[in-house]
């Protein structure tokens, strides 16, 4: 077999560019080539993985079927690709340094002095090219976090100039993806900041191959050249990547632009067949000409930054999509949410979404929307803290037992319907030891969720500590509410619904993580079905 391809993306002069956004497209050009391809985060935070960082500092935490916690462009990647992700295409500084140190304290380094070079760049270097090392892939993209010139990205970038001298440069290339700002008062496109980004990673030993300018007005040929000459690239290896409307319309935008082609070249790798995006345009086209337009509401407490969301988002696109319907998401705070101003507040909507979360804040307001939606047959999906909030909403206003609560927010309720796992007491550590990854689910087969799937077993991933607590299970059977889904191995109940309802379903999983383009996941399908037919 041929071997692997590196490619790597940088990103400079401001951060938020759209590094996972580029690569993603890059893979999926590559990949409707014929070529296999994986994409990889490289994060320079100290934290060991994104598990315990608020989302207000660094977005959803997206989690892997393998259940990793991980960064929020690796939901893009599979979403993109529609192939699953794993542990290893997500390395932060963190887990860079624990093991380097793990090894240290073992005595793998044989007393010597442990730095930054070699030690760290070769455990960079390691952490890359374990996911070619199977040859399960014919190229490897590798995104860089962070922006060239920052302190804590300074090893990340050394270490890909050893790789390049390492590999040879037909087996290893850099693009550099940058912000070309236009000035409005001037009417001008300014080419300098591309300029010193460039020289900033040339002082770091690393020519780029191909440069990615981004910008909000199409760029001028003459802009182009101007920054191929002082920057030292060909011509035909500077694309624009202006802004669109959707984050799906940039692969074919980078098709216009012929980024694959001149990857390929670069990489002496054969052009093959002009990329298969018949199904990724269908998609567009639905997309863009909705013939149903739906209000649904995300109840949560971190809406004021969407990326907390955003596989959810994601999902909702992809399903509506499918269902040919624009889906416009009120974002709602669930701490400024109450039984009072209820009515108010989902007077327009035709869904409600109760999204997950961790922590006391804003439990009785997302408890509050489950009551609303249930009182008034508006349907409701509730995933993972959402479906737990249905469990307590219902333990209380139709068992009428005064006072359940999770044993998460309550360990003094009299009814906790919602309790600890019991391999969870003893644990102290918040990092890593949830219930997470993909676990088993066998199906009700008279429940609605059953109907959206179309079969009986199903597997997804889950982030939790807290569970159903079966005691309670024959009241709520015998209240109207139902076990729709049961994990075949530790017996606990992963779905309820009400059957009387219209559309009423709570999962103890996440199914937004496994929503992607080509397969939209069948719950956010029957959902956004259920909100177009109310």
């Amino acid at each position: 077999m041929a071997e692997v391809k590196y490619i790597f993306v940088t990103g400079g002069v401001t951060s938020s560019l759209g590094k996972g956004t580029l690569s993603a497209s890059l893979a999926k050009l590559l990949q409707a080539r014929g070529y296999s391809v994986t994409i990889q985060k490289l994060d320079p935070y100290i934290n060991v993985d994104p598990g315990t960082l608020n989302p207000y500092e660094h977005g959803e935490c997206f989690v892997t079927v393998d259940g990793a916690e991980t960064d929020l462009d690796l939901g893009h990647y599979e979403r993109f690709l529609n192939v699953p992700t794993s542990q290893a295409n997500n390395v932060t500084t963190g887990r860079i340094y624990q093991t380097v140190i793990e090894k240290e304290r073992r005595g793998d380094y044989l007393g010597k002095t442990v730095q930054v070079i070699p030690h760290i760049t070769d455990e960079i270097k390691r952490r890359i090219k374990i996911v070619g090392s199977g040859k399960n892939f014919d190229i490897v993209i590798t995104e860089i976090g962070g922006t060239v010139g920052d302190i804590e990205s300074l090893p990340y970038i050394e270490s890909v100039r050893q790789l390049r001298w390492e590999m040879g440069q037909q087996n290893c290339l850099v693009i550099h993806l940058t912000l070309v700002p236009y000035l409005s008062s001037t009417g001008e496109s300014k080419t300098k900041p591309t300029q010193h980004s460039v020289k900033e990673l040339l002082e770091n030993g690393i020519q780029p191959d191909i440069l990615v300018l981004r910008t909000v007005k199409t760029l001028h040929e003459d802009v182009k050249r101007k920054v191929a000459l002082f920057c030292n690239v060909e011509e035909d290896a500077v694309v624009e990547s202006v802004d669109v409307s959707t984050i799906y319309e940039v692969p074919l935008y980078m098709l216009e632009e012929k980024l694959d082609q001149t990857v390929l070249r670069k990489l002496n790798l054969a052009q093959r067949d002009e990329p298969e995006l018949t199904d990724w345009k269908r998609f567009l086209t639905r997309l863009k000409n909705p013939k149903h337009i739906i209000s649904v509401a995300l109840v949560g407490k971190y809406v004021e930054l969407a990326d907390a969301y955003k596989s959810i988002s994601e999902a909702f696109i992809h399903a509506g999509s499918y269902n040919e319907c624009k889906v416009n998401v009120a974002f709602i705070h669930s701490e400024k949410l109450n039984d009072e101003n209820a009515a108010d507040l989902f007077k327009d909507i035709d869904g409600i979404l109760v999204a997950p979360g961790f922590g006391n804040r804003g439990i009785e307001g997302k408890i509050s929307a489950v009551k609303y939606a249930r009182l008034n047959n508006i349907p409701f999906l509730g995933i993972c803290l959402g479906m737990q909030c249905a469990v307590i909403e219902f333990a209380r206003n139709v068992l009428e037992l005064e006072g359940a609560h999770s044993t998460e927010f309550d360990d003094k309720t009299k009814y906790p319907v919602i309790d600890l796992m019991e391999e969870q007491k003893s644990i102290t550590d918040k990092g890593g030891t949830m219930r997470l990854g993909a676990y088993k689910c066998i199906l009700n087969s008279d429940s609605t969720t059953y109907k959206a799937y179309g079969r009986e077993e199903i597997e997804e991933r889950h982030r939790h500590r807290f569970e159903f607590n079966d005691r309670f299970l024959e009241d709520y059977i015998k209240g109207g509410m139902i076990p729709a889904g049961i994990n075949p191995d530790s017996k606990l109940v992963e779905i309820i619904e009400i059957p009387e309802h219209k559309w009423f379903v709570g999962v103890q999983f996440h199914p937004e993580y496994s929503s992607t383009v080509l397969n939209p996941h069948p719950l956010f399908v029957s959902f956004i079905k259920a909100c177009i037919d109310k």
